[in-house]
């Protein structure tokens, strides 16, 4: 991470007020205050290690065959379309010109299964998937391949819903795309360019004033959690949005040079990129109501397990994606749809 031709505060800029004895003269000399800088050099505390034995191919083939045998035993299943295990061990050591320098390590286990049911133009496709950093976290996978191919199998007979205005149940596998928008809008790098739907949004009402939305980077045993972001800032819980109020971008030391802000420490990197801003680990005031309370309360309207494409408007918000999953009737799934869109 070089600082060359980095626009730094005047008081950094100053050698005269460099004092040895206060601060890392490698940050002070990047235009950073070393104060911000993670303290943690060890990121044991978050449990993101599994010390068991790393599994042999052998024994992920084994899994994935499990999952692929139980979709297939599910009645309507005529064909298993991919069933994949993998685990993954890494160490990550970084070392920036700002003075810091620390390492970590990290485990994931993943296990997924896409099934298929009918055959010819009536085939449907469905899947099912879980990923952990402990292995006896991971769902078994029986259950996985099993509620693959039964999904696939519900959507058998799906035809296109009226057209009209309806109100929308998004499934829990799709409904993080919302979110996902928003923080879209609030990246610092889209800010910066004068990019995005909410750039008038700050401190302004963005969700409805029940809902928080807060970032944690500090879960355990979560692959999102860090002590540090990707240019060593010391992270920390943050609400983007409270009572449903816009708090803040999301930002790196960049695109917070941009804006005249401080960086919220939410730099991302890749081993072959340079750091841009990212969120990890968001929670959202979750609501008291099951599925079917949900369904009951909206009485007709669509039940949408699946999404087909990402397009939104950076500037103005407008919404269109392709969409599939059940019709409801009366507060009741009445059938599957597909092939419409909501927008």
């Amino acid at each position: 991470q070089r600082c060359q031709g980095v626009e730094r505060p005047e008081r950094l800029r100053d050698a005269a007020h460099f004092d040895p004895g206060r601060h890392d003269r490698r940050a002070y000399l990047c235009g950073v205050d070393p104060s911000v800088l993670s303290p943690v050099r060890d990121a044991g505390a978050l449990d993101l290690w599994d010390d068991t034995p790393e599994p042999d191919a052998a024994s992920l083939e084994q899994a994935a065959r499990a999952a692929e045998q139980a979709a297939l035993d599910v009645p309507g299943v005529t064909q298993c379309q991919s069933a994949e295990a993998s685990h993954t061990r890494r160490h990550v050591h970084m070392a920036a010109t700002n003075g810091f320098a620390a390492g970590s390590r990290r485990t994931d286990h993943s296990l997924s299964a896409t099934a298929i049911s009918g055959t010819g133009t009536g085939m449907q496709r469905d899947w099912d998937h879980d990923s952990r950093i402990h292995r006896s976290d991971l769902r078994d996978a029986a259950a996985i391949g099993r509620r693959a191919g039964e999904r696939a199998v519900a959507q058998q007979g799906a035809i296109r819903p009226p057209t009209g205005t309806w109100p929308v149940i998004y499934d829990e596998r799709i409904a993080g795309s919302l979110i996902g928008h928003l923080n879209g809008a609030i990246n610092g790098q889209a800010i910066a360019r004068g990019q995005s739907w909410l750039l008038q949004a700050l401190h302004q009402p963005v969700l409805p004033d029940s809902l928080t939305l807060t970032e944690d980077p500090h879960r355990t045993r979560v692959a999102g959690s860090r002590f540090w972001d990707g240019e060593g800032l010391a992270t920390g819980r943050r609400d983007l949005v409270r009572d449903g109020v816009l708090m803040g971008w999301t930002l790196d030391l960049a695109t917070g040079r941009k804006l005249g802000l401080p960086s919220t420490a939410n730099a991302a990197r890749s081993v072959g990129s340079p750091p841009a801003p990212s969120v990890s680990n968001l929670s959202l005031t979750p609501g008291h109501q099951t599925l079917a309370d949900l369904m009951s309360a909206m009485g007709e309207g669509l039940y949408n397990t699946g999404m087909i494409g990402s397009t939104i408007n950076p500037n103005t918000g407008d919404y269109s994606r392709g969409a599939s999953g059940f019709w409801v009737r009366g507060g009741q799934i009445s059938h599957p749809v597909h092939e419409c869109t909501i927008a």
